[in-house]
Order: C-alpha cells, then structure tokens, then sequence
C-alpha cells in the first residue's frame, strides 16, 4: 500500500514538473514574439529616419547650389 502512494506521489511530482516545463515554453514564446514586434518596430523608425535623412542631404545640396 505503501509503495502505490510513493509511486503516485513520484507521478505527480513529474506530471507538475512537465506542466511547468509547458507553461515556461509558452511563455517564452509569448516574449519571444513581443521581441520579434519591437524589433520590427525599430526597423520601421530606423528606415524612417534614413528617409529623412536622404530627404535632409537632398535639400542641403540643392542649398549649395
């Protein structure tokens, strides 16, 4: 008798052990792709900002002229 709830003490302990492994994936996941967001955020204001830059260097050498 003994043995049967050592061994569904030890199942229990491994089935929470996988839960937590799935639960930390999914999350990680979720960060994963709210990284994946802010960086495609940045991209956008970078090139952005290189477009204003050409338009800022296209008008400064129309200036010189």
């Amino acid at each position: 008798m003994a043995e049967l709830q050592l061994a569904e003490v030890i199942l229990a302990v491994i089935i929470g052990t996988l839960a937590a492994i799935v639960y930390s994936l999914r999350v990680l996941i979720l960060m994963e792709r709210r990284v994946a967001s802010m960086e495609e955020n940045i991209e956008k204001m970078t090139r952005k900002i290189v477009a204003d830059e050409e338009t800022i260097k296209n008008v400064m050498v129309k200036r010189k002229r």
